[in-house]
């Protein structure tokens, strides 16, 4: 089993031929509405490939939060530690698509801030038996820190996928992380270091490595992902693909290589997969929508 330690948010999706100008009001000729979050996307993207996932995280007592734990169970997540919590709002991300497909975020955390460490401890007992622990940064860095100590404790492999981007993310506290895999404005958050081209992402990479990460794998977009270890790199190019909404293909992208590595265990196969259904999942709109089934996968990846 997979557990997704983190953050659920609803998705409310502007679709934009330019952002206003301050004092400005503009129509947009597109809108959708849609359970998103980084956690909950990561646990939905591995669940329909197969994964047995379940996930801890926090929701609103409002009509977001009944709304998000029925949607989790529709992709037979395991919502025993799904907690609401009285007096909050659920999370929120506002989405702002423009015509080039390229997405601007806000992120409001609502509920998710009450996700504590001492919620690890509550489930505990299912944790130790998972194959995998997924993290990201939309829930307070405690909890994520714990999630870590208690991977290391008990032997349970951990992903840090450090989004959204913050420079207080201590690197000696996470470099227990089997897997850490940013992308290039988080990698360059966190080394302050440039990131433009495939040897800047590598000599940025190398400092992390250095700091006592095993695996640092940086997602590119349309240029693919590049996988370093301190003795070991691969790069990987992107499928060409005419893309219509990039929001969420990072988490597709981590979801279906826990997916896979937790069934397989080959690192390299499992970056291929998750490779290609991200580039399926940029095709359509959406976050959670628009990823591909296991055989909408099969059929591209013959394809390809």
């Amino acid at each position: 089993m997979i557990a997704v330690i983190g953050s659920n948010m609803v998705d409310l999706i502007s679709y934009v031929d330019r952002m206003p100008l301050p004092g400005e009001t503009l129509e947009a000729p597109a809108f959708s509405l849609g359970c998103g979050g980084k956690g909950a996307n990561q646990a939905v993207a591995a669940a329909k490939l197969g994964a047995e996932v379940m996930m801890l995280t926090k929701v609103g007592d409002d009509i977001f939060g009944d709304n998000t734990i029925k949607n989790l169970q529709a992709y037979h997540i395991h919502t025993d530690f799904v907690e609401k919590v009285a007096g909050a709002s659920s999370g929120v991300a506002p989405i702002f698509v423009d015509k080039s497909s390229q997405n601007s975020i806000l992120i409001i955390k609502g509920a998710n801030e009450y996700l504590l460490p001492a919620d690890i401890e509550k489930a505990a007992d299912s944790l130790k038996k998972c194959s995998l622990i997924i993290l990201q940064l939309e829930v307070s860095l405690e909890t994520v820190y714990a999630a870590i100590d208690f991977g290391k404790k008990y032997h349970v492999p951990v992903l840090l996928n450090p989004a959204p981007a913050t420079e207080n993310l201590d690197i000696e506290k996470v470099a227990a992380c089997e897997f850490f895999v940013p992308n290039e404005s988080e990698l360059m958050a966190l080394t302050q270091m440039p990131v433009s081209t495939t040897d800047e992402v590598r000599l940025a990479a190398d400092v992390l490595l250095k700091k006592g990460l095993k695996n640092v794998i940086v997602t590119l977009g349309k240029r693919g992902v590049l996988w370093l270890t301190g003795d070991k790199e691969e790069f990987i190019a992107a499928h060409k693909v005419a893309a219509i909404d990039t929001t969420g293909a990072g988490d597709a992208f981590i979801g279906c290589f826990a997916a896979t590595y937790t069934e397989t265990g080959d690192i390299l196969a499992s970056l291929k997969r998750a490779n290609a259904f991200s580039a399926l999942s940029v095709q359509k709109k959406g976050t959670q929508i628009s990823y591909p089934s296991a055989d909408e996968l099969a059929s591209f990846l013959e394809k390809a």
